[in-house]
């Protein structure tokens, strides 16, 4: 038996403004509480110095890769590309060098791993001093 047939039910409603009072409660929070780096309120003046020019190392060996993965050790061309190939190349450039400086000039397109090959054979031939070269814009 229905004994509310002539009442009308109420329909359930969500109350948001609990909701709304918590979140404010949030942003409040973390607005003070976030600190504000402001760099461009510090002022600050670098310490100057003059040094020498560092000496120059005598005869650095000029090892180029270009885009394509070809590599020339002082301006010879080295026929294979692999690490025990680039390492006898780096050996007879350096002739009685102990451990010449490698400057790498690697094109902007080459592969990372033509570049980690000369820096293998360097580690092979056991030198030590490896630097790359880069254009400043």
């Amino acid at each position: 038996m229905d004994f509310r047939r002539g009442k009308l039910r109420e329909e359930p409603e969500i109350n948001l403004v609990p909701l709304i009072d918590v979140l404010l409660v949030i942003l409040i929070f973390l607005m003070v509480t976030t600190t504000y780096s402001k760099f461009g309120e510090l002022k600050i003046t670098l310490p100057e110095a003059s040094a020498e020019k560092p000496p120059q190392q005598p005869n650095p060996i000029n090892v180029t890769v270009d885009a394509r993965g070809h590599y020339m050790v002082n301006d010879s061309i080295v026929s294979s590309s692999t690490v025990d190939a680039l390492s006898l190349e780096l050996r007879k450039a350096a002739g009685d060098q102990k451990d010449p400086v490698i400057v790498i000039n690697a094109d902007a397109k080459s592969t990372h791993q033509s570049v980690v090959n000369v820096m293998e054979a360097a580690r092979v031939s056991g030198y030590t001093h490896i630097t790359f070269t880069t254009q400043s814009q």
